[in-house]
């Protein structure tokens, strides 16, 4: 076991849990249990807005599995990620202050109480949560394995004792933290990231023998490795393209990011987020690909694309670095299980449980209940990361375009169009979701595209089709 590397990771990580805890106990008794616990008492500032949304969609997928790609595919990938820089930006601006007005006149926690009321149907509320149950167990099963993969590395220890103790750090701090935890502890791993990868470049280029060596050693390895459409020429002009709907724009669905826009205090808050957020998004992504890019100049031969950024890391930094630089990876991780948790639960517990099941439960029950969903959820997790493919990234992708394809239209033209009705929202979920996974295991790339783009405008399609035919009427 590397000891330098693993208690500068770990110390870390303490430092995050304690501020969990520390949180937990701050959380205002005057406020509602369901508020706070699920959305922070919608009192976020702008930079704690901006590192929240950061920090939960930079995930295991972008740090572990991004990287991995990009160390096969070269610097094709690497243009690919950049799509990604959007996503705070789009969201905010097209979810924005009419959200967040809505929701709160709604006195919504969840994107499904934001269905629930504007649909005004059991159906849509049921076939949401069922969607978001099941898409972010994939995404989920992604993250724990990521965190695994990462402390395996990095420790010596077996994949099973790694994942082992990733998920019970991360299930003590989220079940007692809640929302207002994640959001705050995300704020220092916003941070952690947008340094450590700064530092890991820099130490990566050193290690090449700078730029334009290590380029020269991508083409000796393959030429396709420098060129925009990958080492095996399937990253076609259209399959990119795609890209910007699956990991930009369409990101406005994903209920984890969703929720952020309810949050937030003041306008001036939401402006600084749109600004803060863009910046390190950009050079997050940006750099992170990049370095799993470069690895294979100056670590050729790594069989598990997962455990590139890990074993770069140790390879050009000293131990002790490497283990505070791994804090970054690994905070966005927790931060994305963290979100992902509290979302499924805030699922079961406020939008089936207390809509349909016992509307009139009081607070300690509420709190017992969503604190076991919370920790039962991440033992299911666990038990489904238990045997892992060698790249995760492939698994988070699926559950995202699955969610975007099921609420992106229910969301953004719930919004903006008051012609659409429950019978177009309905009918959106239902072919989304439907032609995203026939597709998705019959035809993956139509038109040479990702599936996710097809099922979108299959999706509006049936939104408007199903809003203007369909009448108002009791379901």
């Amino acid at each position: 076991m590397n000891w330098h590397a693993t208690i500068t990771l770990f110390g870390s990580v303490a430092i995050i849990f304690l501020t969990g805890l520390i949180a937990s106990r701050n959380q205002s008794s005057d406020k509602s249990f369901i508020q706070d616990y699920y959305l922070g008492g919608r009192s976020l500032g702008g930079f704690v807005l901006a590192m929240t949304m950061t920090a939960t969609y930079g995930s295991a997928s972008s740090f572990i599995g991004g990287p991995g790609v990009a160390y096969n595919q070269g610097l094709g990938w690497v243009l690919l990620s950049v799509t990604q820089v959007a996503t705070g930006y789009f969201t905010l601006m097209i979810l924005g202050k009419k959200f967040a007005i809505i929701t709160k006149r709604y006195n919504a926690v969840t994107m499904v109480d934001f269905l629930k009321e504007r649909y005004q149907s059991k159906t849509v509320v049921v076939l949401s949560s069922i969607s978001i149950v099941i898409f972010l167990f994939s995404a989920m099963a992604a993250q724990w394995i990521g965190g695994g993969r990462l402390i395996e590395s990095l420790t010596g220890l077996s994949y099973h004792s790694a994942l082992f103790i990733f998920v019970i750090t991360v299930l003590i701090y989220v079940t007692f933290g809640g929302f207002r935890a994640v959001t705050l502890t995300d704020a220092i791993q916003g941070s952690i990231m947008f340094i450590g990868t700064l530092v890991l470049l820099i130490a990566v280029i050193i290690a090449g023998g700078g730029v334009p060596a290590i380029i020269n050693e991508l083409n000796n390895i393959n030429p396709n490795l420098i060129t925009p459409f990958g080492a095996d020429g399937t990253l076609t002009p259209a399959y990119v393209s795609s890209y910007w709907v699956l990991v930009g724009v369409g990101v406005v669905a994903l209920p984890q990011i969703a929720v952020r826009a309810m949050s937030y205090k003041n306008t001036r808050s939401f402006h600084r987020a749109l600004t803060i957020g863009t910046i390190v998004v950009g050079v997050i992504m940006l750099n992170m690909h990049i370095i799993g890019a470069f690895a294979r100049s100056i670590l050729p031969g790594i069989e598990i694309g997962d455990k590139v950024m890990p074993e770069i890391a140790l390879h050009v930094l000293p131990a002790w670095v490497a283990g505070i630089v791994l804090a970054a990876p690994l905070a966005a991780i927790m931060s994305t299980v963290d979100s992902l948790l509290l979302l499924v639960s805030s699922t079961i517990v406020k939008d089936i449980y207390i809509n349909y099941i016992n509307p009139q439960v009081n607070r300690k029950k509420v709190q017992k209940i969503s604190m076991g969903i919370t920790a039962i959820l991440g033992i299911i997790v666990f038990l489904i990361a238990v045997n892992p493919p060698d790249l995760i990234i492939w698994l988070n992708l699926f559950a995202i375009g699955g969610l975007e394809a099921a609420f992106i239209w229910p969301i953004v033209l719930g919004l903006y169009w008051e012609k659409g009705n429950r019978f177009g929202a309905l009918s959106s979920m239902l072919v989304g979701i439907l032609s995203y996974v026939l597709l998705h295991s019959f035809y993956p790339d139509p038109f040479g595209m990702h599936v996710v783009v097809t099922s979108i405008v299959l999706s509006l399609i049936a939104y408007i089709g199903g809003s203007l035919i369909m009448k108002e009427q009791s379901l």
